[in-house]
């Protein structure tokens, strides 16, 4: 099945990228990033920036955004059946040669998972000295960290908004 990713989340002066891989089949369906409700990116977001947890997608866009922090994924499409990102196959990534020159402050991308981080590592070649960091998947199906020991790894969102 041929899965497209969303539009990036981002505004003009972004300084944080979150990359995930690609949507999984919950996501694509809500047409929401990080839709799945076991998912634990938006859980993490609240909680290392203090704000109460909210359902309301539209209220966790304005969150990232006015904290500088945009979100996008590494693949712009793929054939995948179900929501494993080992099961993608024919990827095609996006356009970050196009989005960074658009967003010049992010000097810092954060990758949701060792895949996203794989798949960009393969696919995007950049000339600048971006800071990058890969960080353990959010996804239910990364059984191996708990909640808080991922919630930690997660927490350098927390300095890298004061940077």
């Amino acid at each position: 099945m041929k899965s497209f990713s969303f539009s990036p989340i981002s505004n003009d002066d972004a300084n944080i990228l979150i990359l995930g891989t690609m949507p999984g089949t919950k996501s694509l369906e809500l047409n929401q990033y990080y839709g799945h409700n076991q998912n634990n990116f938006w859980k993490f977001m609240f909680t290392i920036l203090k704000e109460d947890f909210t359902k309301d997608y539209e209220t966790r866009k304005s969150l990232l955004q006015k904290n500088k922090i945009a979100v996008w994924d590494v693949l712009q499409f793929c054939d995948r059946v179900g929501s494993l990102d080992s099961a993608i196959k024919n990827e095609t990534a996006n356009d970050f040669e196009t989005f960074l020159k658009q967003h010049p402050n992010i000097k810092t991308i954060l990758f949701n998972g060792q895949k996203a981080a794989a798949f960009f590592k393969k696919y995007v070649h950049l000339n600048n000295p971006y800071r990058l960091i890969t960080l353990p998947s959010t996804s239910p199906a990364n059984a191996s960290k708990t909640y808080q020991s991922k919630l930690e790894e997660w927490q350098i969102i927390a300095s890298l908004i004061k940077d």
